[in-house]
């Protein structure tokens, strides 16, 4: 059994709630409209305070979202519907796809019900991760939102701009929600004002006049959040502890391009004066950006690797130096060889016969070995190969040219078997010779040439 509350009278069966703001005694309802329901709807005019009936009939079934006032726990009766009677008025007035339709309000026992259109999306205080550029995405629609308040005449301004209030769906569609605090036109608010807002959202200004440029700020600080992985409730961890209005992020941001930190500084600015003027501005200036993040870059040397074998089976070796001149960026590679037709099927990174030393590595500055086994190639033979390094610093990976010659392998020689001939033939010619003495004297003096003769024939053969 559930403890909702019963608004069948009013056409309405609650599924589920929402969210509870308990010191502001408000409730969100997450309800169906009843199909083929007739009612007498109650509604108070907001001009001469009379209660007046209207008969509605509701003849499709539709999810809305129901907010429901209940003054009598906050110690105040139907008097205080004149402070909510600002969201009222708002809503009321505005039509754009980024912010819920208001449907209708009527009266309860102990307050009232604002009944407007539900959106199907989580909000930004919810555990996701973006991209910058779905960051970009998303700061350009409520942008174009906030474009849209403030070209209504009085202006609108939001004031609560925050994660909790901008819901994103799947599609990065955008919507913008609860208008409690919204303000018509940006007059001086009396120093006896409630609080507006949530504290680490809202800037110096408005806690006395609100202008165009209030907004943004709130938006800046939710864009922080969404970057840095930060939840809106511990948004202090980004500011400057001597001054809660004053952002300290970059560190936290460094492959952020430079442009886009000085938006969302300009976003975040606490004097209004240095802040973006309006939503149009800092819209403009945002889609002007040309890239959003830095990225490392890709040095290496030598731009061409050549390599030679002298001998059969040789493994070749050459270094590549790689390095990365960014500052605050880390390179990360993965060395590859391009697939070439004479070569067998393989993996990027699995080459029958060249491979790298290290294949992968994150780091800024480092010397790569690329090595070459000949074994496995044709001798007196030309290669050439691309050898690449895929990394993040750009959509294409960096290309670098390997050659590779074999040259002539060196086969095992025959034993010189006519050279050995010869030399027994000559010793035997000495001992033959010894048995002539009248000769003898003639080829013992010449027995150091005939040898060193015998000696070179064999060295060259």
């Amino acid at each position: 059994m559930n403890h909702f509350p019963d608004f069948s009278a009013h056409g309405y069966q609650v599924i589920g709630e929402l969210g509870r703001n308990r010191e502001g005694g408000r409730i969100t309802w997450q309800a169906n409209i009843i199909p083929f329901h007739s009612s007498r709807r109650r509604r108070r005019n907001h001009e001469d305070g009379q209660i007046t009936s209207e008969a509605t009939q509701q003849a499709t079934d539709h999810t809305v979202v129901l907010k429901q006032f209940c003054f009598a726990q906050m110690g105040s009766d139907w008097s205080a519907f004149s402070t909510h009677q600002q969201e009222l008025k708002v809503l009321q007035s505005l039509s754009f796809s980024g912010i819920p339709r208001y449907i209708e309000n009527f009266e309860t026992p102990d307050g009232f019900c604002l009944v407007q259109e539900y959106v199907d999306a989580p909000s930004l205080a919810c555990d996701r991760t973006f991209s910058p550029e779905q960051v970009q995405q998303i700061a350009s629609s409520v942008l174009d939102i906030l474009v849209y308040l403030q070209n209504q005449t009085p202006l609108i301004i939001h004031r609560d701009i925050k994660p909790e209030n901008i819901l994103v769906d799947d599609q990065l569609k955008v919507h913008l929600i609860d208008f409690g605090f919204a303000r018509i036109g940006s007059g001086d608010v009396s120093g006896s004002s409630v609080f507006k807002g949530t504290p680490g959202f809202i800037p110096p200004e408005q806690l006395w006049q609100p202008t165009k440029a209030t907004d943004l700020y709130g938006l800046g600080a939710t864009l922080l959040c969404l970057l840095t992985g930060t939840p809106s409730t511990q948004i202090h961890h980004l500011t400057d502890p001597s001054d809660p209005y004053v952002f300290q992020f970059a560190s936290r941001l460094p492959t952020l391009s430079q442009d886009f930190i000085y938006w969302l500084h300009k976003m975040v600015e606490p004097k209004q004066s240095n802040r973006f003027q309006d939503a149009k501005t800092a819209l403009r200036v945002l889609q002007s950006l040309k890239g959003l993040t830095r990225l490392a870059e890709v040095v290496l040397k030598p731009g061409q690797l050549e390599l030679r074998s002298q001998r059969y089976g040789e493994k070749l070796t050459a270094t590549i130096a790689v390095s990365n001149p960014v500052p605050e960026t880390q390179l990360e590679g993965k060395w590859e060889v391009a697939p070439h037709l004479h070569d067998p099927p393989h993996r990027p990174d699995a080459h029958s016969w060249i491979s790298f030393h290290p294949a992968e590595f994150r780091q800024n500055k480092i010397k790569c070995q690329v090595q070459v086994d000949t074994s496995k190639l044709l001798e007196g033979a030309a290669y050439e190969r691309q050898i690449l390094l895929q990394t993040k610093a750009a959509l294409k990976p960096k290309s670098l040219t390997l050659k590779i010659s074999t040259g002539s392998l060196n086969h095992i020689k025959p034993f010189p078997y006519a050279a050995l001939t010869l030399l027994l033939l000559i010793s035997g010619g000495l001992t033959w010779a010894a048995w002539l003495r009248p000769i003898s004297w003639l080829i013992a003096a010449n027995i150091p040439v005939i040898t060193s003769f015998a000696a070179i024939a064999v060295a060259f053969w």
